[in-house]
């Protein structure tokens, strides 16, 4: 039966080897999207799940200690699907390669095997379906001086890239293998981070109605305001729980001023309800808040003739967002061409937004602590002023950060990675 993968058909420019190249290729991504799509959790994992998210304390500390636990794995989990998932496109493209070079000299490689078939009465073996006995059969010929001596070094360079496309199919098999078995792992930690952001819901006692209410009133404001600026002006001004946001930060910076700074730590404590330090302290602190690639950075020429204010960064489908800092909610919803936007209220007159995502799971005037999940980007890239000619078609993340309404580079914020503590 053909299936779409195999009707895409050759140009008259096409080779036969590339037209065969380009379906590996479309079959490939086909079997990787199956790989990890619509993979499911058993009954009776989900069972053991939700008995251990029941068994835990419903403490604030505890339930924010195991909901910061979750998020760390998933964004490790999709940082090892992505790394993945390239490795995995790599061997396909050296696959490539190596299958063009033995098609350029089939020729050759039909003398050697036609020897061969004449000293065994065997017929050579298929190449593309087993490489191995192709292998095998050349080593054979080469070994029984069963070829001309001028084919001999050609014989041995085709033994040469028989031998590594068979190591090739044996590391995309095994890359394969880690890939699904990756996946079922962040299926099962997505849904125990849905079970734990349920239980972590229904602590809070602000009314449904109250939280409509303000939903509503505070995209009304979004669809007015002319910038971010005088969005979050207005929202801190004129919504109950983003100002009550506005002041516990405020509040908290007073606490911290009059207290110092505590040492050790100061996102070791789960339990806490305001930051343990100044934004402005936390340099070289921040969790990124996805697992993901830069495509454009902060202060880089955009496609309006000015300067990104902010980051973009490529994210695999379905990624988790975390905060990047402690933070009170002060904007959760539709902005313009933002999409769902998130915006955090660090205190000092710092803000952090968050923008590109399909679903925001916090509430206004919610305070969040770092690396606690806050949202999920979609499937494509959300196509916005802010990631115009990125060149990416899968989800982005916008991230900026704002100091009394004026965007500044949120690079000097940012934990290293061990990649770059590699590179030093």
């Amino acid at each position: 039966m053909t299936t779409a993968v195999e009707t895409a058909p050759a140009t008259p420019a096409t080779s036969p080897a590339e037209a065969e190249a380009l379906k590996r290729k479309a079959e490939r991504e086909a079997e990787l999207a199956a790989l990890t799509r619509d993979l499911e959790v058993s009954a009776s994992r989900q069972r053991e799940i939700e008995q251990e998210i029941a068994a835990i304390d419903r403490d604030t500390a505890d339930i924010n200690a195991a909901v910061l636990r979750t998020a760390g794995r998933i964004k490790g989990l999709e940082a090892d699907l992505a790394n993945t998932e390239r490795r995995l496109q790599r061997l396909a493209e050296n696959e490539d390669a190596v299958r063009a070079s033995l098609w350029e000299r089939r020729g050759t490689l039909a003398e050697v095997l036609a020897s061969l078939q004449r000293i065994g009465r065997r017929p050579p073996p298929a190449l593309a379906v087993r490489p191995a006995d192709a292998l095998a059969a050349v080593r054979s010929a080469i070994l029984l001086n069963a070829i001309m001596p001028d084919l001999r070094i050609e014989a041995e360079a085709l033994a040469s890239d028989l031998e590594e496309l068979t190591r090739l199919k044996i590391s995309i098999t095994a890359e394969k293998d880690r890939l699904a078995g990756d996946s079922m792992r962040l299926v099962e930690e997505q849904s125990r981070l849905e079970l734990l952001i349920s239980a972590k819901r229904q602590q809070r006692v602000t009314s449904a109605d109250t939280l409509s209410e303000e939903r509503r009133r505070s995209e009304e404001l979004a669809g007015k305001a002319g910038s971010l600026k005088e969005l979050i002006a207005r929202l801190e001004a004129e919504i109950a729980s983003a100002r009550k946001a506005a002041e516990e930060a405020e509040q908290a910076t007073e606490q911290r001023n009059a207290n110092g700074r505590r040492p050790g730590d100061p996102f070791a404590d789960p339990g806490r309800l305001a930051p343990a330090i100044a934004f402005a302290e936390a340099k070289g602190q921040l969790p990124r808040p996805v697992a993901g690639t830069m495509l454009k950075d902060f202060g880089q020429a955009d496609d309006f003739g000015g300067v990104t204010e902010g980051q973009s960064i490529s994210t695999r489908a379905g990624a988790r967002v975390t905060a990047p800092n402690d933070g009170w909610v002060v904007y959760s919803g539709p902005f313009r061409s933002f999409g769902q936007l998130l915006i955090l209220n660090a205190g000092d007159g710092y803000h952090v937004l968050l923008a590109g995502m399909d679903r925001i799971d916090v509430e206004l005037g919610q305070f969040v602590l770092a690396g606690e999940p806050v949202g999920v980007m979609g499937s494509t890239h959300w196509a916005s002023a802010s990631t115009i000619g990125l060149g990416s078609t899968g989800p982005v993340l916008y991230v900026e950060f704002r100091k009394d309404g004026s965007a500044i580079d949120p690079t000097p914020w940012w934990a290293r990675t061990e990649e770059e503590k590699v590179r030093g």
